[in-house]
């Protein structure tokens, strides 16, 4: 595994630019993200998508790259495109694999592909709020009811700002709390289940990716000393 040759910058030509939400969004397009996985491991990775989901108004897959014996998995989504007088499906595969490769470039990044796009850069002008700290108990502390303006979404695929949804609401917050603390786990490890599938702390997740995330949590079975 080359880390120099994944982590490299991408040339300028390489980035593109699109308006979002808070500006305008630097990115990269996928076969560019395949091509610098394929320099750098020697074609020697692959990627699958392990879920997916069909939703009224977009499709998510869970993806999972491996490479070298390491393992990373995230989120991706897509907007169901539809005709717009009949409201029809235009195209479930295209949608489908427009989120499969908005996964595969999320899970790039963590091998550091492409993160020169957004580290660093602060998003909607905040940083984003810190997850409660564990206490003593394990149990860490709940969330303020009142804790003032909501994180950005996290960034996309292509290495802009996400703008599916809100931010993730009181109640989801402390719902991932209590049931992670009902399943045996402490903040810390709720912590790395929602880093692993997200890249962000828990706090700092969206309405829907927390939801999913408190699925997940309620799909675990308890754990035991």
């Amino acid at each position: 595994m080359n880390r120099a040759l994944l982590e490299k910058p991408f040339e300028a030509a390489q980035i593109r630019q699109r308006k979002g939400r808070n500006g305008v969004l630097d990115y990269v397009e996928g076969h560019n993200v395949v091509a610098r996985l394929n320099e750098a491991l020697d074609g020697a990775w692959s990627f699958e998508v392990t879920h997916h989901e069909v939703r009224e108004d977009e499709v998510l897959v869970l993806g999972k790259l491996s490479a070298d014996g390491i393992v990373k998995m995230q989120f991706g989504v897509s907007q169901v495109t539809r005709e717009k007088g009949s409201k029809a499906l235009v195209s479930l595969g295209d949608d489908l694999k427009a989120a499969a490769t908005d996964a595969l470039k999320k899970c790039a990044t963590f091998f550091g592909v492409g993160l020169h796009l957004y580290g660093g850069r602060p998003l909607n002008g905040r940083a984003a709020a810190p997850w409660p700290a564990a206490s003593g108990n394990g149990a860490g502390p709940r969330p303020p009811r009142s804790a003032g303006p909501r994180p950005a979404p996290p960034a996309a695929d292509d290495g802009s700002v996400s703008t599916n949804g809100d931010g993730a609401t009181d109640r989801q917050l402390e719902a991932i709390i209590r049931i992670g603390r009902a399943k045996g786990l402490a903040p810390a490890d709720v912590e790395a289940m929602s880093f692993r599938a997200f890249n962000r702390k828990p706090g700092a997740l969206t309405r829907g990716q927390a939801s999913s995330l408190i699925k997940e949590l309620s799909n675990l079975k308890r754990q035991t000393a």
